[in-house]
């Protein structure tokens, strides 16, 4: 089998036996995009939050969570290939096992970025015609999202206790960017700000956007929501829709489109 030399979101050179037989994925949305990509046999090892697809997240073999990542189990799987994000995983972890192995990461912080690490993927993984298909797909349907227009103001919250929202510098920011919203916490100094309830009263977003992930925001958190902050809509949304950069971007237009009207 011949090698190739691929670059990744890091602008690091990859030497990858190809095509990878032996592919272990330990990023969720790019696991349900491999799955997507028709890889079924050659995907042998996932994370603990790896959930779609669930036949892959009942059958496959799990390698710990996104962020421990259990080492010795990834090494006696001997891949030939590893796919891995700067963000969700850990990078002491990272290093250590692109010292064995071919590690390719990802970097994305918007959907033109996405959109090269789809296609980068179908490259490395040969399977190019797939990926330019669900590519095309995504942009079809972005082109057709129409954003709210003026953009509304909106807090979108991943965490209570203490309140975290996302700045500008993250893939969410993006996707509400393109629905037409209005970040309310875009100019934060950090990537996830903590924000206070004395501020959300002062800066009176006109929607809070209450992510099922990481935190689970239930029904019974937007209403203690809403009468804390009357003046604002309070809205549960789809985190994976907002925050998974592979091929979940497919439905995810459509999904903002319905948003949109219901919070219209």
């Amino acid at each position: 089998m011949a090698t190739k030399v691929f670059t990744d979101q890091m602008n690091r050179k990859v030497e990858v036996q190809f095509p990878p037989q032996r592919i272990v994925s330990v990023v969720p949305s790019q696991t349900e995009l491999l799955f997507d990509l028709g890889l079924h046999e050659r995907v042998i090892a996932i994370t603990k939050f790896c959930i779609h697809p669930n036949d892959w997240f009942k059958n496959k073999i799990r390698v710990g969570g996104t962020k421990t990542l259990h080492l010795d189990r990834i090494r006696e799987l001997k891949p030939d290939l590893i796919i891995a994000n700067k963000e969700e995983n850990t990078q002491a972890e990272i290093e250590l096992l692109a010292q064995e192995f071919p590690v390719w990461i990802s970097d994305i912080q918007h959907l033109q970025q996405a959109i090269e690490m789809i296609r980068s993927i179908g490259e490395i993984c040969n399977c190019s015609i797939e990926a330019e298909k669900i590519i095309a797909e995504i942009t079809a349907r972005f082109g057709i999202l129409k954003p709210t227009c003026p953009p509304k103001s909106a807090l979108y919250l991943i965490w209570q206790e203490p309140y975290m929202s996302v700045s500008a510098d993250t893939f969410i920011h993006d996707m509400m960017s393109r629905s037409g919203f209005k970040n309310f916490a875009a100019n934060s100094s950090t990537r996830y700000p903590e924000v206070s309830e004395e501020l959300i009263r002062a800066m009176q977003p006109d929607v809070i956007l209450l992510s099922s992930e990481p935190f689970p925001f239930s029904a019974k958190h937007q209403v203690e929501i809403q009468a804390q902050f009357p003046n604002a809509k309070v809205v549960l949304v789809d985190g994976e829709s907002f925050s998974w950069y592979g091929s979940r971007l497919i439905p995810a237009a459509r999904y903002f489109q319905e948003l949109l009207l219901e919070i219209a």
